[in-house]
């Protein structure tokens, strides 16, 4: 299965594709979305998926989901959380969302 990739990461390589040639309509799409969506630079993104995942129950893929939607509140987690069939108590929630904070 493919890696997933940070929305921060799409957003500058679509920028970069846009620069040399003209992307296809669903790749302008994507890029929109990036842009109004990716609130870090790639590198804050990776900075914080990396403090994200010395948490022992974040894995890659719910790191960046997280760095993608930075959460502010504990439901926003659980929301995420919903599909992972993952549940935090709530020293977790507090831990994640204090990392996420200092990105943000």
């Amino acid at each position: 299965m493919p890696e997933p990739v940070p929305l921060s990461e799409v957003k500058r390589l679509l920028s970069e594709e846009a620069a040399r040639r003209t992307l296809p309509r669903e790749a302008m799409l994507a890029q929109q979305h990036a842009e109004l969506f990716a609130r870090l630079t790639p590198e804050g993104t990776a900075k914080l998926v990396g403090e994200l995942k010395t948490l022992p129950f974040v894995d890659t893929g719910l790191a960046i989901k997280i760095a993608d939607v930075l959460p502010q509140y504990p439901e926003e987690v659980r929301l995420l959380l919903s599909k992972e069939r993952v549940v935090l108590d709530e020293a977790q929630l507090t831990q994640l969302l204090e990392i996420v904070a200092h990105h943000r």
